[in-house]
């Protein structure tokens, strides 16, 4: 491992200097490896032409859902019962080139009923396959995916795919369905911390996840300071989670892809549906703008805590005006142009908008926050085995702080803007066999604290904005190939590049802070740049057709950071760039693991270990006060490592269904300049953490949820003496994360009830009850300490004190839909 580390950084060094030397040195690399892939790819359509028989056909189309008309992303594809076979790709597009012949076909989903269909393939043809939502199926109609086996079959490992239906049956805290809180219950993966949406996985930082919303990244994920998320799942189609394995054609993150794409709108009819909870109400509408060829989709959410305050807050009262709400905005509208041509244009928009008033003080600040996104994408079917994709992204969250009183204004403002460039290939030679490849380029903008106001007439405008902008690239190769029926692999490659560039004004600094001479950097002039290749391999070895082995390792490189000195992401964090101080993080992860299916793929289960290597990482130094400077001068180097095992045992059907879910592992952090040098475990250490969901459908009418949850408590720094020096009350530190919070434990119920619908009836509806944490744990969310006496009189008496945020909360939630 020492060799691997030393030819890294030597590797490094070395592509760095040349970037640095010439902007034409890395043109000429990415020319080069451009070629070589396209020579690779082009060699292989022209030999596979040359071996091809003339009795050899191609069937393509798309997988679809046979009620709203909207593609279905990752279905499986089974010919002739044999386990060489496709999956539908993001747009539900699937290839398969076979000898003339008979063929059955078997499709399956997890959130459809399977379905066969006997083709006589005599001529390469275009045909669409529908399924049926098992939401829709009659309760008489028993069918299920006799192979629904892809927790075996399949070579990518730490992939999870949830169903909305599944999401929605999860007992969710004040009855708001919550994507970011179920995936928290998978092995694996913990949450940030008492009702909190942010999420680690397995040993990595929050930062550490790459979030999509149709391809567009999201930067930050959570409404109320993170007791939320973004997500409204009246507007979400699809949820897949990638904690191992990773794939070449996701980047830029070290630990795991959460990849949400939205509802594209129903093709065949006008769809409204919605609910009313205890703090928010949504709405969607989608429809046909053109049946069969154009859809849209609009879904909208708002919290009501500042309309039901308002009447408690008299006109008299020195806080009347003060409030809190978020909101969010989903659209979505797509085109079909021809068989061969579809564009999709989709938007979120969402703001979190808290309001404080203090008449008594003459002050009253105003604190909005939150992201934009918006994506193009253009599908093009080049030939019956080559489908492409081209995708342009703008994203752009912001945080912005108001404040008055009198006759002073102050305005702190901070984000991160992205445009975002990118084209997919998907390449269908064979059955069993697909191939992806493609490019991106995204052009970052980091904007830092900010700070301006006024005083009467006098206008300030410190000299404190320090803007800074980046290219990243990335190129990548992917080929997933199923050798014969025991070994399956899926390997690639992907080259990333990053380059800060300017404008940018670089500061020599002495040892006071004070600067001492500067650089200039032009618009679009390197000021420093990394790169390097990020290996992907997974391989499968099945034992039989219910058991299989699988092993991957994954190289990965992420070149923006997000610090934060607390232990859960909030809106004040900062993003910011690999500069010349701030070097990209990388890290490998290694995992193996057993896959085991039994009663007729009813249950499925799992047993994976990993090992995980962090170089790079960043925290803040001892002593760090937040303050408006750039706070590159106050980071800290070091290095991470994790290592553990992740059980998981799914029930996937019948009236009473669920999972358990229990990880075994360990977090280590070194740095330097922190505990005296010493290894100490990451503040997301948790030895033991266990999930059990259980669903039970009672009849029509009735079905049941249930979630308990247990984990380690956090890691966390206490101060063990109290001292005065030179008349100041000391605190002696114990060394970083010595001791631990009490043990987190909860459990959560709920009850849907669906009353009788009549054909006759519009609008159908069904009720959810739930009530958080049971038992009313008081569980730990933060400890603090509280001071009584003088320290000069000997009455001095400090005593640990600690703050649980949730005893136990009922709600319910009505929901619609016409």
């Amino acid at each position: 491992m020492r060799c691997c580390n030393r030819h890294t950084q030597l590797y490094d060094a070395g592509f760095d200097q040349k970037l640095r030397s010439s902007s034409l040195s890395y043109t000429m690399i990415r020319f080069f490896f451009i070629a070589a892939l396209l020579s690779f790819v082009f060699s292989g359509l022209n030999a596979q032409n040359k071996t091809s028989h003339l009795n050899r056909f191609t069937i393509n189309g798309y997988i679809k859902d046979s009620l709203s008309g909207e593609s279905i992303i990752g279905a499986s594809i089974i010919i002739n019962g044999k386990s060489a076979g496709i999956t539908s790709n993001q747009y539900g597009f699937y290839s398969i080139t076979l000898d003339s012949g008979t063929y059955v076909f078997s499709i399956s989903h997890i959130s459809y009923l399977s379905t066969s269909v006997l083709l006589a393939l005599d001529s390469s043809l275009t045909f669409n396959f529908t399924m049926l939502p098992k939401s829709s199926a009659l309760e008489d109609v028993v069918i299920f995916s006799k192979r629904r086996d892809g927790n075996v079959k399949n070579a990518q490992m730490g992939k999870i795919d949830l169903s909305i239906q599944r999401i929605r049956s999860i007992p969710a805290l004040l009855g708001e369905v919550d994507i970011l809180k179920a995936i928290q219950l998978l092995p694996g993966i913990q949450s940030a911390g008492e009702g909190n949406a942010g999420f680690y996985v397995r040993g990595g930082g929050p930062d550490q996840n790459l979030i999509m919303l149709d391809d567009a990244v999201v930067y930050n994920t959570g409404h109320l300071f993170g007791f939320f998320s973004i997500f409204n799942s009246d507007a979400i189609k699809n949820v897949s989670l990638v904690k191992g394995g990773m794939p070449a054609q996701y980047g830029g993150r070290l630990s795991s892809v959460l990849d949400i794409s939205m509802k594209d709108g129903n093709l065949n009819q006008t769809e409204i549906e919605g609910g009313v909870g205890l703090i928010a109400s949504r709405f969607s509408i989608q429809g046909p703008i053109q049946k069969d060829k154009a859809s849209f989709m609009l879904s909208a959410r708002r919290t009501y805590i500042d309309a039901l305050a308002k009447p408690f807050i008299k006109k008299s009262s020195s806080f009347h005006g003060s409030g809190y709400y978020f909101y969010d905005l989903n659209a979505k509208v797509n085109y079909k142009f021809s068989e061969k041509d579809r564009i999709y244009l989709s938007g979120y928009f969402g703001r979190d908008v808290f309001d404080f008033n203090n008449s008594k003080q003459s002050f009253k600040t105003n604190i909005p926050w939150g992201n934009t996104t918006a994506t193009i994408r253009w599908n093009h079917v080049f030939t019956r085995r080559i489908f492409a994709n081209t995708t342009l992204v703008y994203n752009d969250y912001k945080f912005r702080f108001n404040a008055e009183q009198e006759n002073l204004s102050l305005r702190l403002s901070s984000g991160i803007r992205d445009g975002n460039l990118k084209i997919d290939f998907d390449y269908y030679p064979l059955p069993g066999h697909k191939m992806k490849f493609g490019g991106l380029i995204t052009y970052h903008k980091f904007v830092p604290n900010v700070v301006n106001g006024h005083q009467d007439s006098i206008v300030f405008h410190p000299n404190n904005e320090n803007n800074k902008y980046a290219v990243e690239s990335a190129l990548y190769l992917q080929d997933d190939w199923e050798i014969n029926e025991r070994i399956k692999l899926s390997y690639g490659l992907r080259w990333s590049g990053f380059s800060q560039v300017g404008p940018y004004t670089r500061y020599v600094r002495d040892a006071n802070r004070n600067k001492t001479d500067s650089t200039e950097f032009n618009s679009f002039q390197p000021v420093k740049s990394y790169g390097g290749p990020e290996p992907r391999a997974t391989i499968r070895y099945s034992l039989n057709d219910v058991t299989s082995l699988k092993a991957a390792v994954t190289r990965n490189y992420q070149y923006i950071h997000l610090v934060s000195n607390t232990g859960n992401t909030l809106p004040t964090d900062l993003w910011v760039p690999s500069t010349y101080i701030v070097k990209p993080q990388i890290s490998w992860l290694y995992s193996a693991g057993i896959f085991k299916n039994f009663n007729n793929n009813e249950y499925e289960t799992s047993l994976e270990f990993y090992y995980k290597s962090m170089k790079n990482q960043i925290e803040y130094g001892n002593g760090y006060t937040p303050s408006l400077t750039d706070p590159e001068s106050e980071f800290v180097f070091g290095r991470g490592w994790s290592y553990g095992a992740e059980l998981f045992i799914n029930k996937t059907r019948g009236k009473f269904t669920g999972w358990v879910g229990y990880t075994l592992s360990w977090t280590w952090r070194k740095f330097k300049d922190l505990n005296d040098g010493e290894k100490y475990p990451a503040r997301y250490d948790r030895r033991h953490d266990l999930s059990i969901v259980a669903n039970y459908e009672r009849n029509k009418k009735w079905k049941f949820g249930a979630v308990f949850i247990f984990g380690t408590g956090n890691a966390f720094t206490l101060p063990e003496r109290f001292y005065i020096f030179n008349g100041v009350l000391t605190q002696e530190f114990s060394k970083l994360n010595q001791y631990r919070m009490k043990p987190y434990h909860r459990l959560d119920i709920s009850a849907t009830y669906t009353p009788s619908s009549h054909k006759k009836k519009k609008i159908h509806s069904y009720w959810v009850f739930s009530i958080y944490n049971v038992y009313s744990r008081l569980n730990p969310y933060f400890l603090y300490f509280d001071q009584t006496g003088s320290p000069y009189n000997g009455t001095l008496q400090v005593q640990a004190k600690q703050v649980s945020l949730f005893p136990v909360l009922p709600a319910v939630t009505w929901n619609f839909k016409l």
